[in-house]
């Protein structure tokens, strides 16, 4: 499905600088951290030994890293910004024994409008798609008996929404943005092997959704408005 969202965006983009040709068109990649909030687990009280808590946890939020492509279409003050972005999301539910690692592995597909306020500075919202990788929750119980680990439903929905800034000082840009997810809440049951460890045994997790603050630097490669570089006789510049 990633692929035809990406090819979608490609043709559409190629479409649009070819009937537009006197508009910017750039194209480069960018890298950097995320911050994570959100996530919540509750114990469930199953009578089993006071070591296993029915306390409710929130995650708390690490830094995780994400890396990918842009391309940019110039209409004046306006521009449309589709992407493509690898990232590694993370949070920590700190249990009172053990802490257990949530982690998510996505490629997701950001298509922004955005606007020049002044100078280098561009302020911008949009929607992503989201395709999930991966996702493990450290020392769930595998209930299936199989190799498989267990799975945990991360969306219903698989969009979130964007907004931010960024700046460019020549081929170097700086972005930061918020990332909201548009999905609703998925409540799962799940159990951890060796309960004793982590001190919970079966759970419900009550928010599987991560929001993201994303910082990136951005590296630009290739820039229309550099007519030595413009490669002729086609309708799109790759």
């Amino acid at each position: 499905m990633n692929k035809l969202v990406i090819a979608i965006l490609f043709a559409i983009t190629c479409q649009s600088f070819s009937t537009i040709q006197a508009q910017q068109f750039k194209v480069g990649l960018k890298g950097g951290i995320n911050k994570t909030s959100g996530g919540q687990i509750t114990g469930n009280d199953s009578g089993l030994p006071a070591q296993y808590t029915s306390d409710t946890f929130d995650a708390v939020g690490e830094i995780g890293y994400h890396g990918g492509g842009w391309v940019q279409v110039n209409f004046g003050k306006f521009f449309i910004r589709p992407e493509v972005v690898y990232s590694n999301l993370e949070s920590t539910f700190e249990f009172q024994n053990y802490n257990s690692l949530y982690n998510i592995k996505e490629l997701s597909v950001p298509v922004l409008v955005g606007y020049n306020v002044y100078g280098p500075l561009d302020l911008y919202v949009g929607a992503a798609y989201k395709n999930i990788i991966d996702v493990t929750l450290f020392g769930l119980e595998n209930a299936s008996g199989t190799n498989e680990p267990p799975g945990i439903v991360v969306q219903d929905t698989p969009f979130s929404a964007q907004i931010g800034a960024k700046a460019e000082f020549g081929i170097i840009g700086v972005d930061v943005r918020y990332d909201y997810a548009l999905s609703s809440k998925e409540v799962q049951s799940v159990d951890f092997a060796n309960g004793g460890v982590f001190g919970i045994n079966r759970a419900t997790i009550n928010d599987q959704r991560l929001n993201q603050i994303i910082v990136s630097l951005t590296l630009k490669l290739w820039d229309s408005e550099n007519k030595g570089k413009r490669r002729r006789g086609g309708s799109c510049y790759f």
